[in-house]
């Protein structure tokens, strides 16, 4: 028996979460979604999504505009509050300008407007997965990056900065009081601990860094 502990993890499959207050719509988005192989999970309302789905996984939501309760366009101001950043695909038999505009610019995939093709609500859903899928390769390489930088000494935090910056070796010396020959030897330390071939790279890196420390 092989040692399944060696096993790399495998990442779980996307799962589209259904929120519509119309049975048959969810039905029939649920066989949709199955028959091309998707895995799908229909809700009634935004309380009901809220306290049975597991945000943890990759995914998408496809949105009814009109709920009972919370309606559509303010559940997705809540998720964004809660820093839910999973994409949303709307839709809407009552749809109008104004409430699309709002939906788009709050940085959801699509709007769409009941009836709807079938291949319209798969091309949305495929761009919202992708979106997804993107953010979490995002994410998971600025953690990797954070926890590159958390075996840096603070020393080697300053040369860093400095090389960044484009300062020389010379030049790092004299601002931070150190031999050259100290600051060569940070220097490869940095290069090391932070996984980095070129100072391009490094750069990047240190610029990952902003981003994640910024407020």
């Amino acid at each position: 028996m092989p040692d399944t502990r060696k096993l790399p993890k495998v990442p779980p499959a996307p799962v589209i979460f259904i929120v519509d207050d119309d049975l048959s719509m969810r039905e029939a988005l649920t066989d949709l979604f199955r028959s091309m192989k998707f895995e799908a999970e229909a809700f009634e309302s935004a309380s009901a999504l809220m306290q049975a789905a597991n945000f943890d996984r990759p995914g998408c939501i496809l949105l009814d505009v009109r709920l009972p309760g919370v309606s559509g366009l303010d559940f997705q101001l809540h998720l964004e509050r809660l820093g839910n950043k999973m994409p949303i695909v709307f839709m809407t038999g009552f749809g109008d300008i104004p409430m699309s505009v709002r939906a788009m610019k709050a940085g959801a995939v699509d709007f769409l407007t009941k009836p709807f093709k079938d291949q319209d609500v798969l091309d949305a859903v495929a761009v919202a997965l992708e979106r997804d899928a993107a953010r979490r390769r995002q994410s998971a390489q600025s953690e990797a990056v954070v926890a590159l930088a958390g075996h840096l000494t603070p020393r080697e935090r300053e040369v860093m900065k400095a090389v960044v910056t484009g300062l020389m070796n010379k030049q790092i010396a004299h601002e931070l009081g150190i031999s050259e020959v100290t600051v060569k030897l940070h220097r490869g330390n940095v290069m090391r601990k932070m996984e980095a071939r070129s100072v391009a790279e490094l750069v990047r890196k240190a610029e990952i860094l902003g981003e994640e420390q910024a407020p």
